[in-house]
């Protein structure tokens, strides 16, 4: 009896110490997001905690949702050190009440502020939400470049032809790009039973792609080109659009295009359905300074090698004013937001973003893990927009 008492004692010291020692080798990330795991596979409804320590290490988590890898290059585009900025507002206060997680600040290709929090760094990948959309919209003007895609003219149902006989038939390239397809949808984040919230768990017909299976059930609200309505599905079906007309995968694609010839620092990650399609309106995982390095990709003309790799007038066309989303002095273009005053940005929900100043030669981005989807709760929103702001004054006041 004592030799069995001692047997069983001995497995549970060797198994306490293999999981102590497990415990240690899978790192602080990984030991905090284990500690309080989400019990549901939509981040939508996520606590605050499990969302901090989640959107560092989303593409990590493949128990809960798979991603693809975008490939870097061994050659990386260096951004060099510039004077530090010196803003007329507390930066630490600002970070603090925005949960920031990264802030970098480039000035014609300097850095000129970078910070860090929520045990966060520049070697991590934070997730972009619908930042995402503006480099999906990016890679749909590279395949027009390519010739993989005829005109913005064309229908959606030219390259998407499940969705022949839904309200998408009369819809443009150009209309989807500007979100104004009128196609009915709801974008409610604090709604489980909005479209936004349930797309995800859709089971699709006729072995169609899960994104094109929904989409082609929803109804029409507006004609085709009247009315803006923020839609995350039409910016999915953006990415079957592409993912149809090019060889290969979104994220190789992203990589070709972009991630590799313009030197990014590591790899990135493209979340992935259950159908192993990207979910295009969303769900990039990448360093924040990569982030930067894309506005500033942009700003720069979209050029590679001095060639752009969208077509002429394309940069225009995308970040100018396409539609009037009911805010004065703002809009939408094709997957960005604009301002009347010439500036444009990427945005994703819980602060993530891309701004791009292209008169002062500037790119803002941040990644976050705000109160809510939209900052207006706990008014992050509206603090980083003062934030940007301070950072402009600060440019003018040197200049």
């Amino acid at each position: 009896m004592r030799g069995l008492f001692r047997g069983i004692l001995f497995v549970l010291v060797s198994l306490g110490i293999a999981f102590g020692a497990f415990w240690w080798w899978i790192g602080p990330d990984w030991r905090a997001f284990l500690s309080n795991p989400p019990m549901e596979r939509d981040v939508l409804f996520w606590s605050q905690e499990q969302r901090e320590n989640g959107f560092r290490m989303l593409d990590d988590a493949k128990f809960i949702i798979k991603s693809r890898k975008v490939e870097d290059s061994d050659t990386l585009r260096e951004l060099p050190d510039g004077a530090p900025l010196s803003l007329d507002m507390d930066l630490d206060a600002y970070l603090e009440q925005n949960q920031s997680a990264a802030v970098v600040v480039l000035h014609k290709g300097k850095v000129r502020l970078e910070k860090y929090g929520l045990r966060f760094d520049r070697d991590g990948r934070w997730t972009s939400f619908s930042v995402a959309k503006s480099l999906t919209s990016t890679l749909l003007g590279a395949a027009i470049k390519d010739g993989h895609i005829k005109s913005l003219d064309d229908k959606v149902t030219d390259y998407v032809p499940g969705l022949i006989g839904s309200p998408y038939e009369d819809v443009s390239l150009s209309q989807l790009l500007s979100m104004t397809s009128g196609v009915d949808w709801n974008e409610d984040y604090e709604d489980k039973n909005s479209d936004v919230a349930r797309f995800l768990s859709h089971k699709p017909q006729d072995d169609l792609p899960q994104i094109v299976s929904y989409m082609q059930s929803l109804g029409r609200a507006h004609p085709p080109g009247e009315s803006w309505n923020y839609s995350t599905g039409e910016t999915n079906l953006i990415g079957i659009v592409v993912s149809n007309a090019i060889p290969g995968t979104l994220a190789d694609y992203l990589s070709e295009k972009i991630w590799k010839p313009y030197g990014m620092q590591q790899h990135a990650s493209w979340l992935v359905g259950d159908d192993g399609l990207e979910i295009s309106g969303c769900c990039i995982q990448a360093a924040t300074r990569d982030f930067a390095r894309f506005g500033q990709f942009i700003l720069e003309g979209a050029e590679i090698g001095g060639e752009s790799i969208v077509p002429d007038g394309w940069l225009d066309l995308a970040t100018q004013k396409r539609a009037d989303i009911g805010e004065p002095g703002y809009g939408y273009g094709f997957q960005w937001w604009t301002y009347d005053e010439g500036t444009f940005t990427a945005r994703g929900i819980f602060g993530q973003g891309i701004f791009i100043d292209p008169e002062r030669e500037l790119v803002i981005a941040s990644n976050s893990n705000w109160t809510s989807a939209i900052g207006q709760r706990g008014g992050e929103s509206p603090a980083r927009e003062a934030f940007y702001k301070s950072v402009q004054a600060a440019i003018d006041a040197e200049e």
